[in-house]
């Protein structure tokens, strides 16, 4: 039996999840269709850091203003899904001095909390901290569990009339006077969907979805590795003072670190090299900050491929000059099929604020005079760790990024 709905949102990262929970408190009847299990792409594939803004401070103001302020916003409603950890950028005798001064200024500029501290005081707060510190200052970053940030907002959306749809691909669209008609959708549903706005939140793979859907998406994706090695006694977030390169950040987790990252440009995020190069170059880096890391027993590896878009790049390079901002695309200005939306780009910090001005868009198509409640309301669960992650489990949702903290497992369906 066809599947009708308002809008069908095609992908189910954290921004898609998201689109889906603001549009189903402002009463539009939603459908997400996600080909795996919710967050496999990006979302549960980071190093799931809570940006302070303060890496982009100096670079992409606005960006880091984004950062900010959604930070704020997420541990308001998203108690469950975040850790507070607080950050450090730190200077070692290496590190060019004016660019410490630099960002400094950068975050004082942008209302981003600092303060400077002494090498002396960097070691008290991390202890292994290497001799090289010259100088440090703190930032209020943290750490995102995106498993369960994204099944909050799925389960969220559910509850308010959404329909969530995991292991559900779109195969093929129909299109007629202008318009995508129909979606068929094959996996677990294997059903056809007819809806008034269609959505492609797909990511780093929104250039494919969108020569699907008929309609031209030009991304630059750039893989990034990640390496989870034991490690104890860490509690900030450690970022290194320079001008972004590999290796230059260390996540706290229980009794884990996670070390990243690398960005090198792929043609298909599908199908990429997963390059040891990566992983000893991360390590051999992140060790200039805390010494012992070289020799720490690793637990896991992966790669993340960012969904960066870049419409005016004709070169693939490493696509840490590309802006880390979000981009919400309406096709019928580009006459191509009218009823179709894509949002593109940005970070995992940022997915509210994306989900937010998606929706107002779709809202204003569909012609729906309701506000956003997202940046008030406490997502589903999210102050029982134990739910979200029985979550995770039912929207089979364990991903990399946080599989040391999360308790679940997949369904069995998902798991055959």
């Amino acid at each position: 039996m066809t599947i009708q709905t308002d809008v069908a949102i095609i992908g189910g990262g954290a921004t898609g999840a998201g689109i889906a929970r603001d549009l189903a408190l402002r009463g539009v009847d939603v459908s997400l269709f996600e080909r795996g299990g919710l967050g496999g792409g990006t979302s549960g594939r980071s190093h799931g850091l809570l940006h302070s803004g303060g890496r982009y401070a100096e670079s992409d103001p606005i960006g880091a203003e984004e950062c900010i302020r959604e930070s704020r916003i997420l541990r308001d409603i998203a108690e469950g899904c975040i850790r507070e950890t607080g950050g450090l950028f730190i200077q070692l005798e290496s590190d060019d001095p004016e660019y410490f001064e630099e960002k400094l200024d950068a975050c004082d500029e942008l209302d981003i909390p600092t303060e400077r501290i002494s090498a002396e005081e960097a070691h008290e707060r991390v202890p292994g901290l290497t001799e090289d510190v010259e100088r440090a200052f703190t930032v209020p970053d943290g750490v995102i569990y995106p498993s369960r940030l994204v099944v909050a907002n799925a389960a969220d959306a559910r509850e308010h009339g959404a329909s969530i749809y995991t292991h559900a691909p779109v195969e093929s669209v129909t299109t007629a006077d202008d318009e995508i008609t129909e979606l068929h959708v094959g996996g677990e549903l294997n059903d056809t969907v007819e809806a008034t706005q269609v959505v492609n939140a797909t990511g780093a793979w929104a250039e494919t979805m969108g020569a699907d859907l008929g309609i031209d998406v030009s991304m630059q994706p750039t893989r990034g590795v990640m390496i989870s090695v034991e490690h104890d006694g860490l509690d900030p977030v450690l970022n290194r003072c320079r001008d972004p390169d590999d290796g230059d950040i260390i996540v706290p987790h229980d009794g884990e670190v996670v070390l990243g990252t690398t960005s090198v440009a792929v043609d298909d995020p599908d199908d990429y090299e997963e390059a040891d190069w990566e992983i000893e170059r991360s390590v051999d880096e992140c060790a200039e900050l805390i010494p012992s890391i070289a020799d720490a027993p690793e637990v896991r590896t992966w790669w993340g491929v960012r969904p960066l878009y870049e419409p005016d790049e004709d070169e693939r390079d490493d696509g840490r000059g590309i802006s880390r901002g979000f981009f919400v695309i309406d096709h019928a200005e580009r006459g191509e099929p009218a009823n179709v939306t894509s949002v593109v780009g940005g970070k995992l910090t940022t997915y509210r604020q994306m989900a937010e001005e998606a929706s107002d868009h779709i809202c204003t198509k569909l012609g729906v005079n309701e506000s956003c409640e997202t940046d008030e309301r406490s997502l589903y669960a999210s102050d029982n760790p134990e739910q979200l992650d029985a979550l995770v489990g039912e929207f089979d949702a364990v991903n990399p990024t946080d599989r040391d903290i999360v308790t679940a497992t997949p369904p069995e369906s998902a798991a055959d």
